[in-house]
């Protein structure tokens, strides 16, 4: 199989690994996850990147749009805006109305070359591109935040996680660093490109910005080590946790640790994303809906 073929296997046998996982340890937040509503996440169209194929093979709903299309809808603070590399066809008036959507609680996800192309541009007191990009390379990461809940099931136990760069990925240089929080970091990352950053998150106003390096739709792995090179199967029995029934399906079949790993990292932590965001627009509606009552009374 290509790199790319396996890839595409592996984001497959990720996808049951996560189901399986969360119906035994997280039930309340796979039925979160099972209730979203397609309004409810909007992703823009990249010409490099494909956040949406991740979210078809977990099953979640989205509306998938083109750049130019921004212009026309109008996105309310309850919806989760993903914007796939590169961005650069965004309008000035819609990069407006990003940042107003993000001030009045919405929640912003883009990758890689957005960060030059949107949030460069939008928040430019915040981060910003370091011009130094990085090579078809692969880089091993580290927590920072482990108790962040975007971060839960990830990287846990001996794990030795590496992060694929896309041929020129941009390095995230951060430039309000009381305000910009860390959640994953790559100390490779930093000797070779200048920048430590891989997965950044921050507030601004009412709504949360989360940004990560490279692409989210990963096209291939890097298996370093002797664990990297272990079966699949292994590592969703062993670090997973699942049983050898629950584990017996055909799509590890050929795969490796690495592989696995490396497509369950992206869509646990995709899965942990939109299950968070929904359950704090959900607390949000239900504060409103409480201050609303009592000014009635």
């Amino acid at each position: 199989m290509t790199d790319y073929e396996k890839m595409k296997k592996a984001y497959q046998a990720s996808s049951k690994i996560l189901e399986k996982r969360m119906e035994r340890e997280r039930p309340e937040d796979l039925e979160v996850l099972k209730k979203v509503k397609e309004s409810a996440i909007i992703i823009v169209a990249g010409t490099y990147d494909k956040v949406e194929l991740v979210l078809d093979l977990i099953k979640v709903p989205y509306v998938l749009i083109q750049a130019y299309e921004l212009d026309k809808i109008e996105l309310n603070s309850d919806q989760m805006l993903i914007i796939n590399c590169p961005g650069s066809d965004i309008s000035p008036q819609s990069l407006t109305k990003i940042k107003n959507f993000v001030a009045n609680g919405g929640f912003l996800f883009t990758t890689d070359w957005a960060l030059l192309h949107v949030l460069e541009k939008i928040f430019p007191e915040y981060v910003k591109y370091n011009q130094r990009p990085t090579g078809d390379d692969c880089v091993r990461v580290e927590v920072v935040s482990k108790d962040n809940k975007f971060l839960k099931g990830l990287f846990e136990g001996d794990s030795d996680p590496i992060w694929w760069l896309e041929s020129s990925s941009y390095p995230i240089q951060i430039l309000d660093e009381k305000r910009v929080r860390v959640l994953v970091r790559s100390k490779e990352m930093a000797e070779k490109y200048g920048e430590a950053p891989i997965v950044i998150l921050f507030d601004y106003k009412e709504g949360i910005v989360l940004h990560m390096t490279s692409h989210y739709y990963l096209q291939r792995a890097e298996l370093r080590t002797k664990r990297h090179k272990m079966s699949a199967k292994e590592y969703a029995i062993k670090e997973i946790g699942l049983s050898e029934q629950e584990a017996d399906f055909e799509e590890l079949e050929g795969l490796s640790l690495g592989e696995a790993e490396s497509a369950y990292s992206t869509t646990q932590f995709i899965s942990n994303v939109i299950v968070e965001q929904q359950k704090k627009v959900k607390m949000r509606k239900k504060k409103d809906k409480t201050k609303e009552d009592n000014d009635n009374k």
